[in-house]
C-alpha cells in the first residue's frame, strides 16, 4: 500500500480530448444569436456543440425535466451552460469556449424568493409544478388552527446560500463504445439516476450508457444532480474519442447546486411554564433557476419544521421557489438545517419569555418514543431528545481563555481580552433517514463466494457511491460478520448491477447495508443447506473463521471443502418499510422511514469591538442506533459539526442581482483545522428495531444542531438578537458600537 488513490480528475485515456463549457455571464437574458465560427477556427478544436446538437430531449432533472442541457433561447442563471467544446488540450478548449460570440438581450432577474411568491411576479417558467413560480408548496395542518396561548414569541429568520465546497471539483471521462453507446467514469452520488438522465438526452437505451464510479473528492449533496456528465458524453459521441472534463474551482461554484437560502417567519405559543401549545410558520426556500431536488427539500423543511418537540397544534406552510439565482438542491441536512435555525432560535426566545433555562424549555417539550409528529406519524423507535440535551449540558465547561492565542483573532494581537466575552448555547435537531413520501427506496447487492488460492473469498458488488462516508469498509464488515470469511473484496460501483440509490439522506448504511446483509444471509442459508445434505442432525449452524460450526458437534467442515469448485452467488433487491405520500392539503402521512437526533452545546468567545468569533468548544451527543464503525462514525460527527460551524459564522455564496461575487476559496470561506475547536462526543446506541443491526444514519444530524447552538452562544455572549446566518463581524461590531 502506498497511500495513493486515483480521483476522477486523475483519469486518462489514449487519444483523449478535453472538454470545456461556455457559460452565461448573466442571471437572466435572451439569446439573440450564437456564432461558433471563431471557436472552430482555432487549431486543435474538434467540436463545438449547441442545444441543436443534442440528439434527445434538451432537458434533464431528477424530478422535473426543466433544465436545458444547453441553453436554447433564454438563460435563467449566471453560469448556465450555453455551448461545449472539445479540443486536444485543456487550454485550447478554454480559449475556444471564450471565442464563441453570444449576443445577449439582458433581462431583469428575479432574485427575491419571497417576491417571486407574489401573484403578480413575472414567471420564470411556463409551467411551474406548483403554479406561478412555485416548485412546491407543502402545507402541514394538525390540531386547532385557531388555538391561542398566553405566551407568544415571534421571529423572522434568514439562512444564506451555503456551498458544499468539496475539495475535488467536478470531473469525469467519457469513452465512446463500439456499440454506439458510451462509457462514463465519473464522480457522482447516484450512478443510476445519472444513467437514466444521460441516456434520455443522448436518445440511447440505458444499457448503452454505462457508468462507473471514479474516485469522489467529497460530495455532501452537490453531486446528486448532473454537472458535466451529459456534456462529456455528447462530445465523446460527436468526436469518436474519449473526452475528459475537469472544472476549475470557479467553474465548480457555477456547476453544481447549493444549499437553499431561506426566509422564515415563526410564531410559537406556549403556557406560562414554556409548554408548547402551537407553532405557526412560513418557510420560503430559494430554489434558484431550476427545480433540482427543491420539491423534496421543501417536504423535509415542512415535515421537520417544528423540530424534535411535541406540538399539538401546527400551521406550517413551506414553499420552494424558482428565481434567477443559482440552482439549489441537496446539501447535508436537506431542508432540516434551515428550519432548525428558526425553531431553535424560537426556543431560546421562549425560554427568555417564561424565565427558564434554554435547555429546560427544550427538555419540557422534547419528543420521545411514541410521540406524534405534526404529520400524524408516530415515532416508533427511540427518540432520546431529552437525554441528548442532558448529556451536552452536564459536560464540564472549558477553562477561560488565558493566553493571546486563545482569544478571537489568535496571535494577530488584535486583543488582549479586554473586549472578549464568552457565551454558551444549545441546539438540538431532527433529521429523517432515507428517501421519503412514498419513494420506492431500495438497494441492490450481489454477494459471491468462491475458493481462490485455497481460501474462501467473498466479493460484494453494489452501485452505492463511496463519497468518503466509509461505505466500502462497512460492506466488507457486514460480509465478514455474516459469512465468517476474512478475505472480502468490494467490487467497484457501476451500473452493471441494479441501483443502490443515492449516497445521500444518510441512507446507504441502512439500505445498502441492509441489502448486503440480506444477500449474505441468503448465501449463508445455501451453505447450511449443503451442510445438512452432507451431515445428519447438525443442530444450529454458524460460520466463523472460514468454517461451518454446529452447536452439537463443533466444527463440521471447512468452507474450502464444502464449496469446492462451486461459485455461490446471491443478488438481492432490498427495501425498508414503505413510506407514504403526504396528504396534499393537511400534510398528514407516514412520510419518513426513520428519524435521527443530535444535540450540541457550543462555547464561544466574541470580540465585540471587532465582531470576531472563536468557537472554543463543541460538545455533541447523538443516538446512532448501532455504531457499525465507531471511529469513522465519530469522524462523521466531527465533519458534520464543521459544516454547521461554517454556516454559522463564515460560509455564504454572496449574490448581487443574481451574480455570484465570491466563486473561489479565497473569498468563500470554509472552516480549517484552526477554526475547529476541541469536540467532546457522546454516542448513544439505542437500536432502531426496524433497521438492519438497529443502526441509524449519522452523517447529517450534527450539521443541523451545531449551527443553531453556535449562534445561540454568540447571542448569549453579546445580547445581540441574531436572526441571520452566517453571522458576520458587522452584525456584532456595529451592534456593539
Amino acid at each position: 500500500m502506498r497511500g495513493e488513490f486515483a480521483y476522477s480528475s486523475d483519469l486518462f485515456a489514449a487519444d483523449m480530448l478535453w472538454g470545456a463549457t461556455l457559460r452565461s455571464p448573466h442571471p437572466h437574458a435572451r439569446i439573440a444569436s450564437v456564432d461558433i465560427a471563431p471557436a472552430l477556427a482555432i487549431s486543435g478544436v474538434h467540436a463545438v456543440l449547441l442545444h441543436s446538437d443534442v440528439p434527445g430531449p434538451n432537458r434533464y432533472g431528477q424530478d422535473e425535466r426543466d433544465q436545458p442541457v444547453l441553453a436554447e433561447d433564454v438563460v435563467r442563471y449566471q453560469g448556465e451552460a450555453v455551448a461545449i467544446v472539445a479540443a486536444d488540450h485543456p487550454e485550447t478548449a478554454r480559449r475556444a469556449a471564450a471565442a464563441i460570440a453570444v449576443d445577449y438581450e439582458v433581462l431583469t432577474p428575479i432574485t427575491d424568493a419571497v417576491a417571486a411568491l407574489e401573484p403578480d411576479s413575472p414567471l420564470l417558467h411556463d409551467h411551474a409544478p406548483g403554479g406561478g413560480n412555485i416548485v412546491r408548496h407543502v402545507p402541514i395542518r394538525s390540531g386547532d388552527p385557531d388555538v391561542t396561548a398566553p405566551v407568544v414569541v415571534t421571529g423572522e429568520y434568514q439562512v444564506g446560500m451555503q456551498d458544499q465546497a468539496f475539495l475535488g471539483p467536478e470531473s469525469g471521462l467519457a469513452v465512446p463504445a463500439d456499440d454506439g453507446g458510451v462509457d462514463l467514469y465519473v464522480a457522482t452520488q447516484w450512478l443510476h439516476v445519472d444513467q437514466r438522465q444521460v441516456a434520455e438526452v443522448l436518445d440511447l437505451p440505458a444499457a448503452n450508457v454505462r457508468l462507473a464510479l471514479a474516485g469522489v473528492g467529497g460530495a455532501f449533496g452537490g453531486r446528486e444532480d448532473l454537472s458535466m456528465q451529459v456534456h462529456a458524453c455528447l462530445l465523446a459521441l460527436r468526436t469518436g474519442r474519449p473526452v475528459k472534463m475537469v472544472y476549475s474551482r470557479e467553474e465548480s461554484f457555477f456547476g453544481h447546486v447549493h444549499r437553499h437560502p431561506a426566509v422564515m417567519r415563526y410564531e410559537h405559543g406556549a403556557d406560562g411554564d414554556g409548554q408548547l401549545i402551537y407553532v405557526k410558520a412560513r418557510i420560503v426556500l430559494d430554489g434558484g433557476a431550476y427545480a433540482a431536488t427543491t420539491a423534496a427539500v421543501t417536504g423535509n423543511a415542512a415535515t421537520l419544521g417544528v423540530g424534535p418537540y411535541e406540538v399539538p397544534n401546527v400551521v406550517m406552510d413551506a414553499y420552494g421557489m424558482y428565481t434567477n439565482n443559482p440552482p439549489c438542491g441537496a446539501m447535508r441536512g436537506f431542508g432540516a438545517v434551515q428550519a432548525a435555525f428558526a425553531y431553535e432560535s424560537q426556543m431560546d426566545k421562549l425560554a427568555a419569555a417564561v424565565g427558564i433555562d434554554p435547555v429546560e424549555v427544550r427538555i419540557r417539550n422534547a419528543m420521545s418514543e411514541g410521540s406524534a409528529l405534526p404529520t400524524g406519524q408516530v415515532v416508533d423507535s427511540p427518540a432520546p431528545v431529552a437525554r441528548l440535551l442532558e448529556l451536552v449540558r452536564d459536560r464540564p465547561l472549558p477553562p477561560a481563555a488565558t493566553g493571546l492565542g486563545d482569544f478571537p483573532g489568535g496571535y494577530a494581537n488584535t486583543t488582549h481580552g479586554e473586549s472578549v466575552v464568552r457565551g454558551v448555547g444549545y441546539g438540538v435537531g431532527i433529521k429523517n433517514v432515507g428517501f421519503s413520501e412514498g419513494f420506492d427506496d431500495y438497494s441492490t447487492a450481489r454477494v459471491r463466494l468462491r475458493i481462490i488460492g485455497g481460501e474462501p473469498v467473498v466479493s460484494v458488488h453494489t452501485a452505492a457511491a463511496e463519497v468518503g462516508q466509509g461505505l466500502v469498509t462497512l460492506q466488507a464488515q457486514i460480509a465478514r460478520t455474516e459469512l465468517g470469511v476474512e478475505r472480502v473484496v468490494v467490487e467497484p460501483a457501476d451500473t452493471s448491477i441494479g441501483s443502490a440509490g443515492s449516497s445521500s439522506a444518510s441512507r446507504q448504511s441502512y439500505v445498502t447495508g441492509g441489502a448486503v446483509q440480506a444477500a449474505c444471509r441468503e448465501l449463508r442459508a445455501e451453505l447450511f443447506s449443503l451442510v445438512r445434505h452432507r451431515f445428519d442432525d447438525v443442530g444450529e449452524l454458524s460460520v466463523a473463521g472460514g468454517k461451518v460450526v454446529s452447536t452439537l458437534g463443533g466444527v463440521l467442515v471447512d468452507l474450502v471443502d464444502l464449496v469446492g469448485d462451486r461459485v455461490l452467488d446471491k443478488e438481492v433487491e432490498w427495501r425498508h418499510r414503505p413510506t407514504r405520500a403526504l396528504h396534499p392539503r393537511t400534510g398528514q402521512g407516514f412520510a419518513h422511514v426513520q428519524y435521527a437526533f443530535a444535540a450540541h452545546r457550543a462555547v464561544v468567545d466574541v470580540d465585540v469591538e471587532l465582531g470576531l468569533v472563536k468557537v472554543v468548544e463543541l460538545a455533541c451527543a447523538q443516538d446512532v442506533g448501532k455504531a457499525m464503525n465507531p471511529t469513522a462514525l465519530v469522524g462523521q460527527i466531527h465533519g458534520g459539526s464543521a459544516q454547521g460551524l461554517g454556516l454559522a459564522v463564515m460560509e455564504e455564496i454572496q449574490l448581487s442581482g443574481g451574480k455570484v461575487l465570491n466563486p473561489s476559496f479565497t473569498d468563500y470561506l470554509i472552516p480549517t483545522i484552526l477554526d475547529m475547536p476541541p469536540m467532546a462526543v457522546d454516542v448513544l446506541e439505542l437500536a432502531d428495531p426496524h433497521a438492519p443491526y438497529g443502526l441509524r444514519g449519522v452523517g447529517e444530524p450534527p450539521t443541523i444542531s451545531s449551527m443553531p447552538a453556535i449562534v445561540a452562544a454568540i447571542r448569549a455572549a453579546t445580547g445581540v438578537a441574531l436572526t441571520r446566518v452566517p453571522v458576520r463581524p458587522e452584525h456584532l461590531a456595529l451592534a456593539h458600537g
